[in-house]
C-alpha cells in the first residue's frame, strides 16, 4: 500500500512540474498581428513607426532597429512607407525551447519618392512560448522579411 502512494504522490508531482503542451491559439493571431503591424509604417511618422516596439521583446526590437539601419533618418523615422498584407493566416513552423516560428505569407509594397515596389513576400517571425495565460505571448524575439521571387514555395 505504501508503494501505491507512493507512486501516486510522485505521478502527482511530475504532472505539476510538467508545462502544458496546448499552445494558446491566441498568441499565434497576437504575433502576426504584430508582424504585419511592424511592417506597416509611413516615410516621416516616427511615431507609427515605434508604435510597435511594445510587441518586441528588447533583444528583437534591437534586432529590428539594427535591420532598418540606413533606412531611417535622423530622428529615427522610416524613409519610405511600408505596408504588408498577409495572403493567409500565420503557419506555426515550429516550435523549440519556448520559442514559436511562424510564417507569414503575403504582399509587402513599398514606396518612396523615387517610386512604388510590390513583392510576394513572407514574414519569418520567432515569438516567445506561449503557453495559455502567459502575459509575454506573442512577443516578437525575432522578424525577417524576405522577398520570393519565381516559383518560390517560401511565400505559400
Amino acid at each position: 500500500m505504501r508503494v501505491v502512494a507512493t507512486i501516486l504522490v510522485c505521478v502527482t508531482c511530475l504532472a505539476q512540474d510538467a508545462k502544458p503542451t496546448r499552445l494558446d491559439p491566441k498568441a499565434i493571431a497576437i504575433a502576426q498581428e504584430a508582424a504585419i503591424a511592424a511592417l506597416t509604417f509611413r516615410q516621416g511618422d516616427v511615431s507609427g513607426f515605434t508604435r510597435v516596439r511594445e510587441n518586441f521583446t528588447s533583444e528583437g526590437w534591437k534586432d529590428f532597429i539594427k535591420h532598418m539601419e540606413g533606412f531611417l533618418d535622423q530622428k529615427g523615422a522610416p524613409t519610405f512607407t511600408s505596408s504588408f498584407v498577409a495572403s493567409h493566416d500565420a503557419k506555426l513552423i515550429d516550435e523549440k525551447d519556448g520559442l514559436l516560428h511562424l510564417r507569414i505569407p503575403g504582399t509587402l509594397t513599398q514606396s518612396s519618392n523615387l517610386g512604388r515596389t510590390t513583392y510576394r513576400a513572407t514574414i519569418e517571425v520567432y515569438v516567445l512560448g506561449s503557453r495559455a495565460g502567459d502575459e509575454k505571448a506573442g512577443k516578437i524575439q525575432h522578424l525577417e522579411q524576405i522577398t520570393c521571387a519565381g516559383a518560390s514555395t517560401s511565400c505559400q
